[in-house]
Formats: structure tokens, sequence, C-alpha cells
């Protein structure tokens, strides 16, 4: 489908979806998050589309929520749109991605940018990316994550330290905190994505899924429950197409053919 406000293209099996708003450094307003809640479903429900990546257009990957618009959409009339409870929505389908997501950042990310790269499951930023958060500046409070997620991610003095001083980090320095996993020139930002992701699209969906959900679940409980968890799943996939196929290719040696089932 057409959109006006993100780009939505695939290319071979990975999915793209680019923010798309450069003039407003690509900040969300109700009609992105309406388009990127449509696209992120039809990412879930292809097939085809067996990664997927998140990156902005011109020198900001996501400069947070429009706060023009911020300020009319959250006093919605009821049974209209409210931005608030669609945030939410989005971002939970961004973070139950049933695929890996992987966040390209490619320049400024702030606040609810922020946010939104943290619902991917890894981040790779250009070397001029500067990333913060950003709501203390303006006397919003983060709904989506900045202030539940940061701390995971960064730590909790690291995060505070962002939190409450609104400052913009460098990508090196986000790096070192752990936030991001790679930092590359500007101009191999999406040659080095594009590598990555094709290198998971040519794994077994099924493993992929399991992987992640296991990992995600595993945050959440003590050691012995996350282990449990993980022999569970693993006795599950045995049952798998996908199993089977990968040890006859091994023992044939030829390039294992995945269904994802």
């Amino acid at each position: 489908m057409p959109y006006q406000t993100i780009i939505h293209e695939q290319r071979e099996s990975v999915a793209w979806i680019t923010l798309d708003r450069p003039a407003e450094l690509n900040a969300v307003n109700l009609h992105m998050l309406q388009e990127l809640s449509a696209a992120l479903a039809e990412v879930a429900a292809d097939a085809s589309q067996k990664v997927l990546v998140l990156t902005g257009s011109g020198r900001a990957f996501c400069a947070g929520a429009d706060l023009k618009a911020l300020r009319g959409a959250i006093d919605a009339a009821p049974g209209e749109p409210n931005f608030s409870d669609l945030t939410l929505f989005t971002l939970s389908q961004l973070r139950g991605m049933p695929k890996p997501v992987i966040g390209a950042v490619n320049g400024l990310t702030i606040a609810g940018g922020l946010e939104l790269a943290m619902c991917c499951d890894f981040l790779v930023g250009a070397a001029s990316a500067k990333i913060g958060d950003g709501h203390a500046n303006f006397g919003v409070f983060p709904g989506g994550g900045g202030a539940a997620v940061l701390p995971r991610r960064i730590g909790l003095q690291r995060a505070k330290q962002l939190l409450f001083s609104g400052d913009l980090m460098s990508a090196a320095q986000m790096q070192a905190w752990g936030l991001l996993n790679e930092v590359v020139a500007d101009t191999e930002l999406q040659p080095r994505v594009a590598a990555l992701a094709a290198r998971m699209a040519g794994k077994s969906p099924l493993v992929l899924r399991r992987m992640k959900t296991v990992a995600d679940r595993a945050l959440d409980q003590p050691l012995d429950l996350a282990l449990r968890d993980e022999l569970l799943e693993c006795l599950q996939h045995t049952r798998s197409h996908d199993f089977h196929e990968g040890l006859a290719a091994y023992g044939e040696k030829r390039a294992p053919v995945f269904r994802g089932v």
C-alpha cells in the first residue's frame, strides 16, 4: 500500500522501513504511527520478508514525537485515534516482531526516537549519529520505554545521566555504553546493515523466531527457569522440518532449504 510518512520496501528477503519526514527530522505524528503500525503488521504476516531493518531518511533516525501534533493528538475526542494508545500499540508491535529487527541509526535519535530504536533487536549506528533522551528538556515524560527500558540497555546510572540531562551523546559513546552494537562510517551504514540482514535472512526463520522469544523471556526469569524454558523450546524444535532439513543438509554437504516450520 502507498504511504506518505514512511517508505516500506522489500530488498530480496529483507524488509526495509524508512521513517520519511526528513524536513521534520522524522518526528512521529499520528499519521506516521498509523502507517508504521500497518507496515509492521504487513512484515509480520509476510513469510517472504524474513528480517526487518528500521532506519530514517535525511539527517535523523527520529527526533521523537512531533510536539505540535502531540498537543492536539493527546486530547483526541472519544472514539478518535489516541496518540498515546497508538504509540504503545505500535512500539509493542515492533518489540514483538517475530523476526530479527535491526535498527540502522543514521542520525539524530532523540526521546521517542530513542524509544523506537530500543525496540529493535540490535542497533548499528552511523559515526555522525547523536543519541539521547530529550524528554526533560520540554517537560515531557517518556511513555515508550525511555525510563523503563534504557536502564536495562546501558545501566541505571548511565540511563539516569541521559534522562536527567537531556544531553546528546556520540555514536562512539553509545557503543562504549552498550547501546550500539557497531559504529560504522556514515556511507557504510546501509551496506553494513544490508549484509548483516542478508546473512540472517538465510537462516531458519523458525530457529530465529524461537531464539528471539526465549532470549527476550529470559531477562525476566531466574536462570533455572530460563534454562528450562530453552530446553522445552529445543525439544519442541526437534519436531520441525527445519531441524531435520538442517541435519540432512549438513550430512549431504549442501545448503539447507528452510521453510520456517
